[in-house]
């Protein structure tokens, strides 16, 4: 299903770290039959695999700050030109500031193609800061775990079996960095997408149940 009766549909997730972008992505992806592109995902599997891609994110994500924007850019250009695309796409953690907006929105122009919504989740800070301390992650698969919401037996991996770890970015020094990158580079990005007419807020500060029937509801979806 994809909105306006199956025409293509793009849409951006914006909030800061620990807002529930992932999540909700994830949902909306598994409704829209879209594909959900996390950049910070994309980062973090180039991490694991020690690619060259992935030593240089790493010197920038492991202090909390963004990686360049020319990295960021070719990365998400290349993933939206893909097939399963074809029919829309999500996109979870880009942009992330004015000129990565401006330049995705040359790519879709050069292509025939727009952002048709802008979902902003509306999210506190020290909310931020005490979800992402307890959030626990599996370094084989990926598997995202959190101490209070969703936690795992033992601390093991339910999918694979490995023993589950904080991620480095999720050290509390690391996400006042990080939600200070935030603040200073990306929500003027609300501003931008709020000119330009597609911008709707959603807060997301109940479950994720709710938060995601919050996010259905403001895109038209009500009741799915």
């Amino acid at each position: 299903m994809t909105l306006g009766g199956g025409s293509e549909m793009n849409l951006i997730l914006l909030g800061a770290p620990g807002a529930g972008k992932g999540t909700q992505a994830t949902g909306l992806s598994a409704i829209l039959k879209i594909p959900h592109i996390s950049t910070g995902e994309i980062f973090r599997d180039n991490i694991r695999r020690n690619t060259e891609l992935g030593k240089l994110a790493d010197t920038y994500i492991s202090k909390g700050e963004l990686v360049p924007d020319e990295v960021t850019v070719q990365i998400v250009k290349d993933r939206i030109e893909q097939a399963d695309c074809e029919n829309g796409f999500i996109l979870d953690g880009f942009p992330r500031t004015i000129a990565q907006a401006e330049m995705l929105e040359e790519i879709l122009n050069a292509a025939g193609r727009k952002i048709d919504k802008v979902v902003n989740i509306v999210i506190d800070d020290e909310v931020v800061i005490n979800r992402l301390s307890k959030r626990i992650v599996c370094p084989v698969c990926g598997e995202t775990y959190h101490l209070e919401f969703n936690p795992a037996e033992d601390n093991i991996c339910k999918k694979c079996g490995a023993q589950l770890v904080h991620r480095e970015d999720d050290k509390p020094d690391v996400i006042r960095n990080r939600i200070a990158a935030y603040h200073k580079k990306t929500e003027p990005l609300v501003e931008f997408y709020r000119h330009k007419g597609n911008l709707m807020n959603v807060r997301s500060e109940n479950s994720i149940e709710e938060s995601l029937q919050n996010t259905l509801y403001a895109l038209g979806l009500k009741g799915i």
